[in-house]
């Protein structure tokens, strides 16, 4: 049944931060309501039982010194009993000193870069949800617009601290399950914390209008035990030596076109649209001078961007055979025919 899912509090916590939150966030409701129920039941009852009607004439007294004292110190004893533990969650989560690990999370229009200094491990994290079901083209999915391609994955038990920062404009990075928030902003570094208690999934998303596609900006984190996390960046710089392997090697039209098309439904689709039409003031790329024109010139702004525009630069955000393989893709596809095939060392040759 759809009252199933029907939930009025906060999702479950999985962090003592968020614990603490959501045992604040109670505590001051119930305050707030109590008095809600004392104020306004004694006004309600006086306007009933006091009323013109029945004969009642309001009392006539002025700068009542005991009032002004009983209506000053009763709501300060409220705010002091509820400012003590409010600061000192807050001094809980700004506490990220004696941290086991440490991620950087970086925002970009639109997804999130996320880097292990101590592991050596860096990848980017993009909305996985088909462009099918975006444009209501297939039925939506259980996560529709929280799912990505590279989750964030953690260790269950381990305090890590997050360096939050972002490439473009402000972004904001927000997982509720694990009490954690914080803006990413361009030339600034921000931290917080935490210590997943639980092992599972938890999703989140970007809390700060970054744009067109700022809804487009999901957080997934996995939470694993310790040796499952060991084995995870294992896996990682496999993957990484795979990719520079697959750099220097020759690759075929067709495992480019193959490869390309999942990387522009992934970073291109979004502003230039699924079949290369042009969205808004993003340009087509059918028959565009730049995509039919010079190979170099089409390389030069994908890796590079456009200044004063939303085109960003790719050449930080995708591997040598990502770019050589989208690039690839646009110059054929789309209505275009150029038959180029673009290899990883013509990339790595305009990255010196």
């Amino acid at each position: 049944m759809a009252f199933a899912e029907y939930g009025l509090n906060f999702p479950k916590p999985v962090t003592s931060v968020a614990q603490r939150i959501l045992e604040l966030h109670n505590m001051i409701i119930i305050i707030c309501v109590v008095i809600f129920v004392i104020v306004f039941g004694f006004m309600f009852y006086s306007i009933f039982a006091h009323r013109k009607s029945r004969g009642f004439k309001a009392a006539k007294f002025h700068e009542s010194t005991t009032i002004e004292v009983v209506w000053t110190v009763i709501p300060f004893l409220i705010l002091v009993g509820m400012a003590i533990p409010s600061t000192a969650t807050l001094i809980e989560m700004s506490d990220t000193s004696k941290s086991d690990l440490t991620v950087k999370i970086t925002g970009y229009q639109w997804k999130w870069k996320y880097d292990y200094p101590d592991q050596d491990v860096g990848f980017f994290s993009t909305l996985a949800t088909p462009r099918e079901q975006i444009e209501n083209k297939a039925e939506k999915g259980k996560n529709y617009l929280l799912e990505v391609d590279n989750p964030m994955v953690l260790p269950v038990g381990k305090k890590v601290r997050f360096i939050v920062t972002a490439n473009d404009v402000i972004h904001a990075w927000w997982v509720p399950q694990l009490g954690i928030k914080k803006d990413a902003i361009p030339g600034f570094i921000n931290e917080m914390w935490a210590r997943i208690d639980e092992p599972g999934i938890y999703r989140g998303q970007c809390a700060e209008l970054c744009g067109k596609d700022h809804g487009f900006m999901p957080i997934v984190v996995q939470a694993v035990s310790p040796e499952d996390f060991t084995k995870w960046v294992a896996m990682q710089k496999d993957k990484t030596a795979a990719d520079s392997a697959g750099a220097a090697k020759t690759w075929g039209k067709d495992e480019l076109m193959e490869k390309g098309k999942k990387i522009f439904a992934s970073a291109c689709a979004a502003c230039h649209g699924a079949n290369g039409e042009g969205m808004g003031p993003f340009p087509k790329l059918a028959g565009s001078k730049i995509v039919t024109g010079p190979v170099a010139g089409h390389l030069d702004i994908v890796m590079k961007g456009k200044a004063g525009t939303a085109m960003q630069a790719f050449a930080a955000q995708l591997s040598e055979v990502d770019l050589a393989a989208v690039v690839t893709f646009e110059r054929n596809s789309f209505g275009n025919k150029t038959g180029d095939v673009v290899q990883p060392s013509q990339v790595k040759a305009l990255r010196k």
